[in-house]
């Protein structure tokens, strides 16, 4: 079983023919909503995948908590432990440029009233050899109880380093596995501008001094990680992108989804790389995350 803790939000998405410069106004072509946060997300591609999955976190009481809920409950991801509250649901605004790029930001709402209790409350449904997979877009207080709560009662952890906060490094050591972007990783490594050599260096460096497993997705490149001093490389599709918003939540929640299966690591990190790419090719977060059979069949 996997339980996701995490953030839910409504996505309010506008595409542009390109994304502005610092001061720019730009003419948008589109706008259209979605389901989001990167919590549901990486919930939404774990049940896609075809796992049993508990999703917890927060939405507000206003008219976006049953749109922002609406493709988990379709899915059949188990919704017991979301707690509705006072404060708004959370909302992230998205520009999505011509090539595909985004620029988002985030406005935390209920999110941001997910508590150590959430946290044990989410741990004590769980048992041994469950998967617990986090983000960064809740408070760190929940985060840091829920990886402590969880080590104790033998709960494998997936963190995802994102976004990108002050207490990502901190954070980061504390989980079992780290699922991390190129800058992410470089934050977690207290390097900087790391060519090929240099992140393989600093993924055996971490993995020796943590016994972490270390997950690096490197967008079209594809992944790279370590499991018990071994490099392990995946590749994606070759695509062109329509919008990669979601396409790392795909991922982290294919490959928890793999690990929950019994999949061999290297099976798993393909798997999840094939279904982030398959991610990019449509519009919003949750709307673009790929079925199991769509991934069976591009793998």
């Amino acid at each position: 079983m996997i339980t996701v803790f995490g953030s839910i939000n409504m996505d309010l998405i506008a595409t542009t023919a390109r994304l502005p410069k610092p001061g720019e106004t730009v003419a948008g072509n589109g706008f259209s909503t979605a389901a989001g946060g990167k919590g549901a997300n990486q919930a939404l591609a774990a049940r896609r995948a075809g796992r049993i999955v508990h999703m917890a976190g927060a939405v507000g009481r206003d008219g976006f908590a049953e749109p922002a809920l609406a493709l988990l409950k379709d899915a059949g991801t188990e919704l017991g432990t979301v707690k509705q509250v006072d404060e708004p649901t959370g909302t992230a605004l998205i520009l999505v440029g011509g090539d595909g790029e985004n620029m988002i930001a985030v406005v935390p709402g209920a999110n941001g009233t997910v508590t150590s209790a959430d946290a044990d409350a989410a741990i004590d449904a769980m048992s041994k050899g469950d998967i617990l997979m986090l983000q960064l877009e809740v408070p760190t207080s929940a985060v840091e109880r829920a990886l402590a709560r969880a080590r104790a009662k033998g709960v494998t952890t997936v963190l995802n380093l994102a976004p990108l906060i002050d207490d990502a490094p901190r954070l980061g050591r504390l989980a079992d596995i780290v699922i991390a972007n190129e800058t992410e990783f470089e934050r977690l490594a207290g390097q900087e501008d790391m060519g090929g050599d240099d992140r393989e260096a600093a993924l055996k460096q971490l993995n020796a001094e943590t016994g972490q497993t270390l997950i690096v997705t490197l967008g079209a490149d594809g992944v790279i990680a370590i499991r018990d001093g071994v490099i392990s490389r995946a590749k994606g599709l070759k695509i062109e992108p329509v919008d990669t918003v979601g396409a790392g939540d795909t991922f982290c929640g294919y490959f928890a989804a793999s690990l929950d299966e019994g999949l061999d690591f290297d099976v798993s990190l393909r798997r999840a790389a094939v279904a982030g790419s398959l991610a990019c090719l449509k519009q919003g977060a949750q709307p673009s995350i790929p079925s199991s059979a769509e991934v069976a069949k591009a793998l």
